[in-house]
């Protein structure tokens, strides 16, 4: 027994009923590993009654209990990535709302309130990145592939990730001045950004040094490179910190989900996991290399493209640019969200047409006489999602042309159908530039028919 207490439960369940039924214990190996094991058996008289002897039989269900807890521990970890998803929904709504009303006010000329609002519109935005990062741990997230700059994602995380190592760790960048394009959500790259230095933070409890490069490599198809899938050009990001290393051993199981050498409660064993699925997902691959006591350097391998870089989202054009005489069909469930949404248009002079559900979005494109040129509805809503909705329109109206907007969606299915066909979308929380951005657009393009 690997304590006393543990043999005493079994004494005192014998003297209670004579007999043990599928109490479980820890026993210790030889080698002093503990081990969980169920007895049940009954206490059997001695003929000379100078003896208590029991007849048990042991099963070991050490590794049952184990993959129980995995079960659980996943469990957990849906339940509380559906938490998390639903609350970033409800307060990405509330957010296009304060955000929207907010830019609208600031928009007056000579507003005395202006300084106040900016503090509002701060808040706000850092609210917005909160719920954005709920959503990418929920999975929850419609997440677009972009061209991106790696350099660019990692030099804009640099202050965050200072806050997040602390002060005892030194952080240092070396990012080639001539690094390729690579293609993915920006989100799940930061996501991969963020694990790795959270990683090398706790293997430095002591402090030490974490740092970024970025360069530009060949994987050839003799492959020194090692596990690569497929031979090309890949932008390599290594990772590297000096704390504790690993051992073989240990970084033969690194990958796997639920593994972490963490004391309990202090990780998840999902972070490394996570990490080798987005990049298996962007094309990609990760190796690692580490000696006990001589830290650890994590590679990236992320395929090049030669797509140009997308045009940043923060540059948008002048709102007097964006004006238009059309006429938007807005399905929207939440009241304030439809309202605020239906102003901003109306003061850049589009024709909006209110639907709070998809019935009345079907009823009025029934019943209006004159031309409707664009449908903005959610993507997630009680009757009907966004796609079931357009396919129905479009058969009413098939010059109509559609952009869903969601900050939310909680169906594998439906998030891969907005990005199989490559839909026009709009992100929740968004301005009154982002919407009348993308309306513009739209409106520019051929029209998008759902198959």
């Amino acid at each position: 027994y690997a304590e006393a207490d543990e043999f005493s439960r079994v004494r005192n369940a014998l003297d209670a009923s004579e007999r043990v039924e599928g109490l479980e214990v820890t026993w210790k190996r030889k080698d002093g590993k503990p081990i969980m094991v169920r007895l049940s058996g009954r206490r059997i008289p001695d003929p000379q009654g100078s003896a208590d002897i029991a007849e048990i039989i042991a099963q070991d269900v050490t590794e049952h209990r184990h993959l129980e807890n995995r079960l659980q521990q996943a469990q957990k970890m849906d339940a509380i990535g559906r938490l998390a998803g639903g609350v970033a929904h409800d307060f990405n709504n509330l957010l296009t709302v304060i955000l929207g009303y907010t830019r609208l006010l600031l928009d007056r000329p000579a507003n005395p309130d202006t300084e106040a609002l900016r503090q509002v519109e701060k808040a706000a935005d850092r609210a917005a990145a909160l719920t954005s990062q709920l959503l990418s741990f929920s999975r929850h997230k419609i997440i677009q592939p972009w061209v991106l700059s790696l350099n660019g994602v990692v030099a804009n995380m640099k202050t965050m990730l200072e806050r997040v190592i602390g002060e005892d760790i030194e952080l240092s960048t070396d990012l080639a001045s001539n690094l390729g394009s690579i293609r993915g959500d920006r989100s799940q790259i930061e996501q991969v950004i963020m694990n790795l230095a959270v990683n090398a933070r706790d293997a430095m409890p002591q402090g030490g040094r974490l740092h970024f490069a970025t360069r530009n490599t060949i994987v050839k198809e003799d492959g020194k490179n090692g596990n690569a899938k497929l031979p090309g050009n890949y932008v390599l990001m290594e990772v590297s910190d000096t704390g504790s290393g690993m051992s073989d051993e240990i970084m033969a199981r690194i990958f796997e989900p639920f593994f972490t050498t963490k004391e309990v409660g202090r990780g998840t064993g999902l972070g490394l996991s996570t990490i080798y699925g987005i990049v298996q997902q962007a094309g990609g691959y990760v190796d690692v290399k580490s000696r006990l006591g001589k830290g650890t350097t994590f590679q990236i391998y992320l395929p090049q493209t030669s797509e140009p870089e997308a045009v940043p989202m923060s540059d948008p054009k002048p709102l007097q640019n964006l004006r238009g005489t059309e006429t938007i069909l807005l399905v929207e469930d939440h009241a304030a969200l439809r309202q605020m949404t239906s102003i901003m248009l109306q003061n850049m002079g589009y024709t909006v047409l209110q639907a709070c559900q998809p019935s009345d979005a079907e009823r009025i494109c029934s019943e209006y006489r004159s031309r409707i040129d664009l449908v903005l509805t959610d993507v997630v809503m009680p009757e009907a999602s966004g796609p079931e909705l357009v396919k129905h329109l479009q058969q009413l109206r098939p010059g109509l042309r559609l952009i869903y907007t969601s900050g939310y969606a909680d169906s594998p299915a439906l998030r891969e159908e907005v990005l199989k066909h490559n839909l026009p979308f709009l992100q929740k929380p968004y301005g009154q530039s982002e919407l009348l951005g993308k309306v513009r657009e739209v409106l520019g393009m051929p029209v998008t028919i759902i198959p």
